[in-house]
C-alpha cells in the first residue's frame, strides 16, 4: 500500500514537485535542460514556567505547564463557500469543452465548515493558526477563547508555502504562551501537543521530538518541520507544540497516516520559523521572501551526474527556467549543477528553495555551479517574491 500523507482537519497536502519554483509568476517563455530525466518577530508577551522535574514515579510532570498553557488554545471555526457544478450536463466532453471545470453560470455555492485550532500568541487578540484550518474564500472565522465563548475574527494573512495564517479579534487580557527557541530543540525532547481534535476542546497529549528539520515530505512548499510522536489528530492543525518549560516551540499542521489518523508521526512548524512569518503578517499583511525568477530543480542521482559529468552526486540540477528570470540573466543556464549559495552546500531542491527565499530582497547571492565539469560562481540579485496566494487585510 502506497503511504500518503493525511493533513490535519481537510487533508491538506500542498505537495512539493521535483522541481521547485521559485517565484509565484508564471512566464511562457521557459527553457528547459535538454536531456530531461524524470524530475526526481513579535514581542514575548509571558514568561516560561520551571523546567519540569521527574517525580519520585520515575516519569515527567507536565502538570504544571499543561495549567498554564491549555487555555492560550483556541477552538477555530470557519466557514466557506464552495462552488459545485450543478448542470446535468458537467460531466459531458462538449460542456467540459466549452465550459471548461467552471461552468459558473451553471454553479450552485455551497458554504462549507471547518474545525481546528489556533494559538493566542499577544494579550490583545493575535491568533496564529494554519491556513488549510480556514480553507479558501472563507465567509466567516469564528474563534472560541476562555469559557466557551465565540468571537468573529479578522484575517490579517495568510501563508501558503508555511500553511500558516494570521487572526485577529477583538480581545484584551487573553492568556498567552511564551515563545521558545526552536532551534535549541534536540531529539527525544519531552514535549506537549495541545489542541482540540475531534472538536475534544484542550487535549493534551504527550511525546518527543522525534527528528528535527524534516523536509521533502511534501506537505508544504516550505519545509522544515519538527517531527513528534505526540498524539495528534483531526482538529489539532494550529495547535500548539510546548517544550517542557511551557513555551512555545512549535504550530501543529500535519500527520503521516495510512489511515487519516494518529500513527506517531506528527510535523509541526518551528516556532522561530512561526515568529518571522506572524512578524511580515502583522506588518505587511504577506510574507516577504527572495526570489531568482522561476528556476526548478531536480536532485542530482549518480546517472545524472555520469551525464553531466559532476565527480560527485551532490547538489542539484537545473531543470528548467524563464529567460526573464534574474538568474538567467546572471548566466544560470538548463543543465547547471547547483553545488553552494554563498558557501552553504547544497543537498537537495527544497533546501535550495529555502535558501533563495530566506535571502533578503535587494541582496546578491553566490552561486557555485558546475558546468562541463568545470566549477565557476555566479552573483544573482534577489528580488521580491511574487505570491497571488496571499490574502490581505
Amino acid at each position: 500500500m502506497i503511504t500518503r500523507l493525511s493533513v490535519v482537519g481537510l487533508l491538506f497536502a500542498a505537495g512539493l514537485v521535483a522541481g521547485l519554483a521559485l517565484s509565484g509568476r508564471a512566464d511562457d517563455n521557459i527553457i528547459e535542460l535538454d536531456s530531461t530525466p524524470a524530475p526526481v518577530a513579535v514581542d514575548d508577551q509571558a514568561t516560561a514556567v520551571a523546567p519540569v522535574a521527574a517525580p519520585a514515579s520515575g516519569g515527567p510532570d507536565f502538570t504544571r505547564v499543561a495549567a498554564q498553557t491549555v487555555k492560550a488554545v483556541t477552538n477555530i471555526s470557519s466557514v466557506q463557500v464552495v462552488r459545485r457544478n450543478a448542470s446535468p450536463f458537467a460531466n459531458d466532453p462538449f460542456f467540459q469543452y466549452f465550459f471548461g471545470d467552471q461552468g459558473e453560470m451553471f454553479g450552485r455555492g455551497r458554504a462549507e465548515s471547518s474545525l481546528g485550532s489556533g494559538v493566542v500568541i499577544s494579550p490583545d487578540g493575535l491568533v496564529v493558526t494554519n491556513n488549510h484550518v480556514l480553507g479558501d474564500d472563507v465567509a466567516e472565522v469564528t474563534v472560541t477563547v476562555g469559557t466557551q465563548r465565540d468571537v468573529r475574527a479578522k484575517i490579517i494573512g495568510v501563508d501558503s508555502w508555511t500553511d500558516l495564517a494570521l487572526l485577529k479579534i477583538d480581545a484584551t487580557n487573553l492568556p498567552v504562551i511564551p515563545w521558545g527557541d526552536s532551534s535549541k530543540l534536540k531529539v527525544a525532547e519531552w514535549v506537549l501537543a495541545v489542541g482540540n481534535p475531534f472538536s475534544l476542546n484542550q487535549t493534551v497529549t504527550l511525546g518527543i521530538v522525534s527528528a528535527l528539520g524534516r523536509a521533502n515530505v511534501g506537505i508544504t512548499a516550505y519545509e522544515d518541520f519538527i517531527q513528534t510522536d505526540a498524539a495528534i489528530n483531526p482538529g489539532n492543525s494550529g495547535g500548539a507544540l510546548i517544550n517542557s518549560r511551557g513555551e512555545l516551540i512549535g504550530i501543529n499542521t500535519a500527520i503521516f497516516s495510512q489511515s487519516g489518523g494518529y500513527q506517531g508521526i506528527g510535523f509541526a512548524v518551528p516556532s522561530n520559523l512561526v515568529r518571522r512569518v506572524v512578524k511580515d503578517l502583522s506588518e505587511f499583511g504577506r510574507v516577504r521572501r527572495g526570489s531568482i525568477g522561476l528556476v526548478e530543480v531536480m536532485p542530482l542521482n549518480s546517472r545524472l551526474a555520469d551525464e553531466l559529468r559532476a565527480p560527485r552526486a551532490d547538489g542539484v540540477v537545473v531543470n528548467q527556467m524563464a529567460r526573464a528570470s534574474a538568474a538567467y540573466r546572471a548566466g544560470l543556464q538548463p543543465g547547471d549543477v547547483i553545488l553552494s549559495v554563498n558557501g552553504q552546500a547544497i543537498v537537495d531542491p527544497s533546501q535550495f528553495m529555502r535558501v533563495i527565499a530566506d535571502s533578503a530582497i535587494g541582496s546578491t547571492v553566490r552561486v557555485e555551479i558546475l558546468r562541463e565539469g568545470e566549477r565557476s560562481t555566479l552573483r544573482i540579485p534577489v528580488e521580491a517574491q511574487q505570491d497571488r496566494r496571499q490574502r490581505r487585510r
